[in-house]
């Protein structure tokens, strides 16, 4: 046969599988209400691989792994629009929706916020854009700023969380998993490196440069061209406060221009860092679950069984959905053989009750879910 031809018959079997669709879906919908009604979790896995085999036994042994994956697609198709008919049951999908049912309020802009570092640290120029008014308290590292909120201290932490250079920051991701707190706010702050020095200092004068490790990475040729030597502090906040307390005058520091300003410094020389595109995300984090008004971006972790298509199942959901994801990173699980904990970021209405629907099916899925949070990023 041509070309055209078989194309024609194709064709012809495609109207036949449309209608067959449209039949079965019909049919779903009615399973779906069926469900609703007595409280049952929508996913069937038993009857599932049941179907598989049977169907894959009824065709050529040379495309049973292709009917396989399209049934498994059918299935999770299915799932999506029974539970358009369902209130799935689990804890983080109840907590959610007690959240929603309460009523939404609109983000503080006033609080008690703790941070990592000192004044003039990029935590406290991405607090400020969070909080116009905010009343913060300095930390020396990641975990003081966690246990302050924690204990209540503080009302809320501001932390970075993903940097466009060097990635995710992990120790944040496995604190926010270990004290179960959730993200309420985030922004994206766009991160210029300078080098400052005292009033006075000459840039051929400079011997020693202190800053933070992440600044000193993403300014690396800059330094490159220089014999300078090059000292890892905390902060890029500590480094100026170092720097502006020093005796010497041949130390400089990589930090911001509000250090500058806070700490009496001139700037030597502006935009250091190699990537001009270069921005850090700051995340507000609460103690306790809170989903304000606007929030339109969902953070995920998800710790997914080390098996074929665990992930493109994954996937699938958020493709099946119309969900936007913007972020999906990797992490291997420490003391593990070859797990993975994923981290996911996407766009979702979370009124919408097929998103709540999706953390109530991924909890009692395959894999273990931690919800970080319903929230909006400040551009």
């Amino acid at each position: 046969m041509e070309l055209n031809e078989l194309r024609t018959k194709i064709d012809a079997i495609d109207d036949q599988l449309a209608s067959l669709y449209d039949r079965r879906m019909k049919l779903i919908k009615e399973v779906g209400k069926e469900k609703a009604g007595t409280n049952r979790y929508v996913q069937d896995l038993t009857r599932e691989n049941a179907i598989i085999r049977r169907v894959t036994k009824a065709v050529d042994e040379e495309v049973r792994v292709y009917c396989k994956q399209v049934f498994e697609t059918l299935f999770e198709t299915s799932r999506a629009y029974q539970a358009r008919f369902m209130r799935i049951p689990s804890g983080i999908a109840e907590e959610i929706r007690t959240n929603i049912d309460s009523g939404l309020k609109v983000f503080p802009d006033y609080a008690s916020v703790a941070c990592q570092g000192v004044e003039g640290a990029y935590s406290m120029i991405a607090t400020t854009r969070l909080f116009p008014l905010s009343d913060i308290t300095y930390f020396k590292n990641f975990d003081g700023v966690f246990h302050a909120v924690e204990k209540g201290l503080c009302g809320y932490g501001v932390l970075p969380i993903e940097n466009s250079s060097a990635g995710s920051v992990n120790e944040v991701y496995d604190l926010m998993k270990e004290h179960k707190f959730y993200i309420v706010r985030s922004v994206k702050l766009h991160v210029q490196h300078h080098l400052l020095a005292k009033r006075g200092a000459k840039l051929s004068e400079i011997k020693e440069v202190f800053s933070h490790e992440q600044a000193i990475n993403q300014c690396k040729k800059w330094l490159g061209k220089t014999d300078i030597k090059v000292t890892v502090v905390p902060n890029t906040a500590v480094a100026a406060k170092m720097v502006a307390e020093s005796d010497r005058t041949d130390v400089a520091c990589i930090s911001s221009r509000e250090c500058a300003s806070l700490y009496g410094l001139n700037v030597l020389a502006a935009n250091m860092q190699d990537n001009d595109n270069n921005y850090t995300r700051f995340i507000v984090i609460s103690r306790k679950m809170e989903i304000f008004k606007m929030s339109n971006r969902v953070s995920i972790m998800v710790n997914l069984p080390h098996t074929p298509g665990s992930l493109n199942r994954m996937l699938n959901k958020f493709c099946t959905l119309g969900f936007n994801l913007t972020k999906l990173e990797s992490r291997p699980i420490p003391n593990s053989s070859f797990e993975f904990m994923f981290y996911f970021d996407f766009e979702a209405d979370i009124e919408n009750p097929e998103v709540v629907n999706l953390f109530a099916e991924l909890e009692n899925g395959e894999g273990q879910l931690v919800f970080l949070g319903s929230y909006y990023e400040v551009a």
